[in-house]
């Protein structure tokens, strides 16, 4: 089969397009036929080394961290699944990915791949799904009629944590460039404000019952953040670190998200509901990952983008 691989730690020219080996499925584990993976930034500083610690790599190691595909093959001891399913998967982070014409996922990590959408889309769901999901409700616990800020509401976490928190009931504002404005209010943004000048802001403080942050702070912006919660509210990112006991009651978490078959199927439940949309703003052959992750470090690249063996 073909596959994206690199065999030691470094920039994008690491990547190789290349024969490998189909793997064979252990137990617990099945074989997927790909029809897409999908970019993510925390492949970076996987593939630059710079999470080794956390995440370390057997070399060589095939990225992609989100799969859609079909199940090819059961591993032994599986049971729930047959082969012909339509998938989706958070995989491990440390483990080969999806960047293949075939990869191996652990039996318990799958949920049914939503049926209203291309399945080759469907890998834009998992991380940022469950990024979203997991942020609002398990880190920040939003509840209907609150009050929500999510600081980089454009991006693919942003977009899906738009949708999940109007269709729970609380009053979203975004924060976004002008041309992402009409997609985020037909996703149920109730306000949308420009990036945040935080030397000139239009918000007051304690305006907002959860704040999600989603973009990269200073420790001063980050706290600037922090004024705009309301006493006993929630500060949440997914990037800068917030502070710890900020006082007035707030609650801080850095959202650190994880694979959960059961979340991911309630997202996949939404979006076949229609309540939930996936937006995909490119879609590449495997073959371009190289570029894609240039274009990620450059800053060039926006949206999600899915890559297809």
């Amino acid at each position: 089969m073909k596959a994206v691989r690199y065999h030691r730690y470094g920039g994008s020219e690491v990547l190789a397009y290349e024969d490998a080996e189909r793997p064979v499925p252990g137990a617990g584990q099945v074989l997927v036929k790909v029809a897409a993976t999908s970019f993510n930034p925390v492949d970076l500083g996987i593939r630059a080394g710079g999470l080794q610690e956390v995440f370390p790599l057997e070399f060589p190691h095939v990225p992609g961290i989100e799969v859609a595909g079909t199940i090819a093959e059961l591993g032994p001891g599986v049971d729930g699944h047959q082969v012909g399913d339509a998938v989706v998967a958070f995989l491990p982070m440390n483990a080969d990915g999806a960047a293949a014409e075939y990869a191996i996922a652990p039996a318990e990590a799958l949920a049914a791949a939503p049926r209203t959408v291309e399945l080759t889309d469907a890998a834009a769901l998992p991380v940022g799904g469950l990024t979203a999901w997991q942020a609002l409700f398990d880190d920040a616990h939003l509840k209907a009629g609150q009050t929500v800020l999510i600081n980089g509401a454009s991006g693919a976490v942003g977009s899906y944590a738009v949708q999940l928190a109007h269709e729970a009931g609380a009053t979203v504002t975004a924060t976004s460039s002008p041309r992402h404005e009409e997609r985020l209010r037909g996703y149920g943004a109730d306000r949308i404000i420009g990036h945040l000048d935080f030397t000139a802001s239009p918000l007051t403080a304690g305006q907002f019952d959860v704040v999600v942050n989603l973009v990269p702070t200073t420790p001063e912006e980050t706290a600037a953040l922090t004024g705009l919660v309301a006493d006993g509210g929630a500060l949440v990112s997914t990037t800068t670190p917030p502070p710890d006991n900020p006082g007035r009651g707030i609650r801080t978490a850095r959202v650190f998200v994880v694979s959960d078959a059961g979340q991911l199927a309630g997202l996949v439940s939404r979006v076949d509901a229609g309540t939930l949309r996936i937006t995909v703003a490119d879609r590449r052959p495997l073959a371009d990952l190289p570029a894609v992750h240039d274009e990620a470090a450059s800053g060039r690249l926006v949206g999600k983008t899915v890559l297809i063996p």
